[in-house]
């Protein structure tokens, strides 16, 4: 993992005469001194020969930590050359091709360098031989050909914007600051929730790189997005033959796979802990494939122990999941650290982890996560293998259920679900989804028939994905353009081509688990509950559950196998009665996720339903937090925003802290990190003329 910084003078724009060179190079240090956090072992830089491009990269050495292995690497003749963040996986069998294919010698063990090398053999279909967690800028002088890259899930951050004709691309946005780019608010991407569900950002003209995407700049002109990947499900009305063991059997072989790529180091690897199934069933498969199959993890020289790292909450808050952690790891037999953050701790780290994440969140559980980051580090580990991933693609969340419910399931022909149960249910799904909503403070919309309902086969999942929202703060201004249309936002990100899927082809689960993915998982969860509070402390985090190899296998699964009917004579036959809570039957998240990491896990785990990773929404008043916000939402502050309202939101913190309004203390928190990020950034106050255009 790494920090990258590209400048590319596009066509027509001048470039500095000979005496200023040198500027170039300068700029991309003072660039990537501004998020040298990502890459604190070395810093790089290349410029082309006309100085138009230049790439920059701070290094956090993971793999040959030699001198060797540091970046921009440029092939021999000086006119290729290409900066990487991330882990490229199976290196070592690509090299060995490529070597007796082209004969082309390696000057390093470092797994990026196979880039230029697979370029130079495959053109831009080199990208399809890549496997794993990457950003990537490269550039051709031959062909004057620029381009940038994000992984295919989007773990790896990549914005860009053009600023007096220079294309800026960078790991986060505050890395352009140094290079005359100026902040100013997106009021239309906050309005339509753009910045979260798609291309779009908090700043104005800076944007990302879509997932599976590639950045292109030919002969210099303007860039153009281009995908080179995307998800793919099965034909809902096609029968799938095989048997639920064989597809169990398959599960777990392909996770251990990604799970045994992703161990491979020349620093120390770790695994994060908490009371779900996800990250413990990583855990018990890392424990396996060491102590069973003789895996190492990282450079370590441990032989049978895994070291394993947790947060905890305060006990009495209801959120604190540790006390299952703990089990798990004396169950594994593992080394085990603990980060509690209670308040004082939350209040401690909200602004310089709200800095780092460069947008607002609903919960403070971000917080923790830079918070775990931290102790990770000052335990002396750089790589650390994580559960992102796993409730997109099994189908863990109960926003899920209306969608699976949604349409039969014709491909499994086993399908223990009576017909008439489903219809029954598929309504009262939704209407318990919406009520679970207006119970903590937020708002579903159920109207069944929209224009973003119509593009997107009837499901409800954007309606839970826009159910938080900040519309009653706007000022205004703002407020004159209406009501605004997150859920068509949503719709509109996803292409003809899947669009045409979602209609006929894909099952309304797999339509819900690509739309999540596409927007939540990608603009937020990837972002503050992983690379940006993760990097912030030199943290490399690999996402087994993100693999691609392995997703293509779990996307090709049937609905009812993810999203399962568990009969309670189901359950006591398979020893899990608790698993149903005492009703005739229930509907079971992952289940075949549970099926296939059975052996790696307690039975408290397989057992146990999905319990999100949240922070407290409850504190005391005259706390760290109270006093932390007092001094953060005040009229001056929420006022030099520019689009929101001060008497909306006068009375926020009050209402958190005293009357203990959940809803409040989310709106709170929001505020409070739209002003950390105007004081970090510099961000000019909004005004209506500029917001429209």
């Amino acid at each position: 993992m790494c920090g990258i910084s590209c400048i590319v003078a596009l066509s027509g724009t001048p470039v500095p005469k000979r005496p200023e060179y040198t500027s170039l190079e300068n700029d991309l240090r003072k660039s990537l001194n501004t998020i040298r956090h990502r890459g604190p072992d070395a810093i790089g830089t290349w410029s082309s020969r006309n100085k138009r491009v230049g790439l920059g990269h701070a290094r956090l050495a993971i793999n040959d930590l030699s001198p060797a292995g540091e970046q921009p690497f440029v092939d021999k003749d000086g006119v290729i050359a290409a900066v990487v963040n991330g882990e490229l996986y199976d290196h070592e069998s690509i090299r060995a091709r490529l070597s007796e294919e082209t004969g082309v010698e390696f000057q390093s063990t470092s797994d990026c360098e196979i880039v230029i090398a697979l370029y130079k053999r495959y053109g831009l279909s080199f990208l399809d031989h890549l496997r794993g967690e990457f950003a990537l800028c490269l550039y051709d002088a031959t062909q004057e050909c620029f381009i940038a890259v994000r992984d295919r899930y989007g773990i790896k951050p990549l914005f860009y914007t053009i600023q007096n004709g220079r294309l800026l691309v960078a790991a986060e946005a505050k890395a352009f600051l140094p290079l005359g780019w100026r902040p100013e608010w997106d009021v239309k991407s906050l309005f339509d929730g753009g910045w979260n569900f798609d291309d779009r950002t908090l700043f104005r003209d800076v944007r990302k790189v879509r997932p599976g995407h590639y950045l292109h700049c030919r002969r210099l002109e303007a860039p153009e997005q281009r995908m080179y990947w995307d998800m793919e499900y099965p034909n809902k009305s096609i029968s799938d033959p095989r048997s639920e063991d064989e597809l169990i059997q398959a599960v777990r072989e392909h996770m251990l796979d990604s799970i045994r790529l992703r161990l491979r180091a020349d620093v120390p690897v770790g695994v994060y802990l908490s009371g779900g199934i996800d990250s413990s069933a990583i855990a018990g498969m890392v424990t396996h494939l060491v102590k069973e199959r003789g895996e190492k993890v990282g450079n370590s020289k441990e032989t049978d122990k895994v070291s394993c790292f947790s947060i905890a909450f305060d006990e009495d808050s209801g959120f604190d999941e540790s006390s299952i952690a703990n089990r798990t790891a004396e169950y594994l037999g593992v080394k085990y650290y603990k980060k509690h953050m209670n308040e004082a701790e939350l209040a401690k780290h909200f602004e310089e982890a709200t800095w780092h994440i460069e947008h607002y969140y609903f919960d403070l559980n971000y917080v923790g996560k830079f918070s775990l980051s931290e102790l990770t580090r000052e335990c002396g580990f750089k790589v650390v293998l994580t559960g992102e991933g796993a409730d997109e693609h099994f189908a863990g969340y109960p926003v899920y259920l209306p969608d699976y419910l949604r349409e039969r399931d014709p491909s499994l022909s086993t399908l223990p679900l009576p017909e008439s149960v489903r219809v029954e249910r598929c309504e009262q799904a939704e209407k318990e989804l919406a009520k679970y909503y207006n119970s903590i403070g937020a708002h579903m919309h159920t109207e069944p028939d929209t224009r973003a309902r119509r593009m997107l086969n009837g499901i409800s999942t954007p309606s839970s994905m826009t159910a938080f929202s900040i519309e009653s703060l706007f000022a205004p201004w703002v407020d004159e353009w209406g009501v605004p249309q997150r859920e068509l936002t949503i719709a509109e990100n996803i292409d003809g081509r899947a669009r045409e899927q979602i209609a006929n082809k894909w099952h309304p689960l797999h339509s819900a688990q690509y739309t999540w993915i596409k927007g939540h998982l990608t603009n937020s969860f990837l972002s503050c509950l992983g690379d940006r509070t993760e990097m912030a402390h030199s943290i490399e985090a690999r996402t087994p559950f993100l693999d691609h190899v392995f997703t293509a296998y779990v996307n090709g699964l049937p609905p009812s196998v993810k999203m399962r009917w568990v009969t309670e004579e189901e359950a006591q036959k398979d020893k899990a009665g608790d698993m149903l809570a005492g009703q005739k039957g229930a509907f079971v998240e992952k289940w075949i996720l549970r099926k296939a990491v059975r052996p790696f896990i307690t039975d408290e785990l397989y057992k146990r339903r999905k319990h999100p990773y949240s922070a407290p929404t409850t504190y005391p008043e005259n706390g760290p937090l109270h006093k932390l916000l007092q001094r953060l939402v005040t009229k001056e502050n929420v006022e030099e925003l520019g689009f929101l309202h001060w008497e909306k939101t006068k009375n926020l913190v009050h209402r958190a802290f005293v009357e203990k309004d959940a809803l409040a203390m989310r709106l709170a928190f929001s505020v409070a990190q739209f002003v950390v990020l105007s004081e970090r950034f510099g961000i000019s106050r909004a005004e209506s003329g500029r917001a429209l255009f």
